[in-house]
């Protein structure tokens, strides 16, 4: 017998990995973390995917969390380097010293983007989308490249049931607005569902709350908090946008994460 007090809900959740390494090279448990978000859907940045040998990121994370779909989109093409050494307390070395842990081939800064002495290896740096319920019509909306970007940028997509009506999920990791984001915002605004249908859109926005919602003005926020950077966050940079035909059951950041950015947890219903 069905329990029709017991109201359908979807849990997505959005987690920019750092491609599971912290800001010194070391490795955290990234698996762990993304078991502990406990999502139907996963909307995974910064994925990393080696040339040759070896799982990605999120084929890591989906094999071991029973994700049947999942889909990946390489972003840029760069080197991941070893750890660094000596490391603190800290999340990362202080700022200016040679410390990047990844490195993107198109940095216009290639002199400060890492250091030549560690080891590295070549990959692909990228977006994710993990789903452990049936999905379909899954796509990708590209929204190319900006000048100042070394990054291509892109949209995962796909739709699934809730209650019995079809939803709409896209996923992103958007340029930074010293990239001139705003122009790619535009675009993606032209390719996203009317607001009167069920939808989702879901990332590491690189820019906090009241602008995104300037540019889906019928969408709304489903949680607000700091997200960014992970141990001492002041801003949130990963965003849960949804529209009217949506609710939020619960909402949450997760806690400090081995990332530089913390998770965002939303549990919605049709409204």
């Amino acid at each position: 017998m069905v329990d029709h007090s017991v109201r359908p809900t979807l849990t997505l959740a959005t987690f920019n990995v750092h491609m599971g390494v912290d800001g010194w090279g070391s490795p955290f448990d990234v698996v762990a973390e993304c078991a502990a978000l406990d999502a139907d859907i996963l909307i995974m940045q910064e994925s990393w995917a080696p040339d040759h040998g070896g799982p990605s990121t999120a084929s890591s994370v989906a094999q071991q969390l029973d994700y049947p779909t999942v889909v990946e989109e390489g972003l840029a093409h760069g080197r991941l380097f070893a750890p660094i050494p000596t490391t603190s307390r800290r999340w990362s070395p202080r700022f200016g010293q040679l410390r990047k842990t990844l490195r993107l081939d198109r940095e216009r800064f290639r002199t400060t983007a890492g250091p030549n002495d560690r080891a590295c290896v070549a990959g692909e740096w990228g977006l994710a989308l993990l789903a452990r319920v049936p999905v379909r019509d899954v796509g990708v909306i590209r929204l190319g490249r900006l000048r100042r970007d070394p990054a291509r940028r892109a949209v995962l997509t796909c739709t699934t049931d809730l209650g019995g009506r079809e939803v709409s999920v896209y996923g992103t990791h958007m340029s930074h607005l010293t990239h001139w984001s705003p122009a790619q915002y535009r675009l993606l605004g032209k390719k996203l569902p009317a607001p009167d249908r069920a939808a989702v859109l879901a990332g590491d926005m690189n820019l906090w709350g009241p602008p995104v919602n300037s540019f889906f003005p019928a969408w709304r926020r489903a949680v607000t908090g700091r997200t960014w950077p992970a141990h001492r966050p002041h801003s949130q940079l990963d965003h849960v946008l949804i529209t009217e035909a949506l609710s939020v059951d619960s909402a949450r950041v997760a806690t400090r994460s081995g990332s530089d950015h913390r998770p965002v947890v939303v549990r919605l219903a049709l409204s």
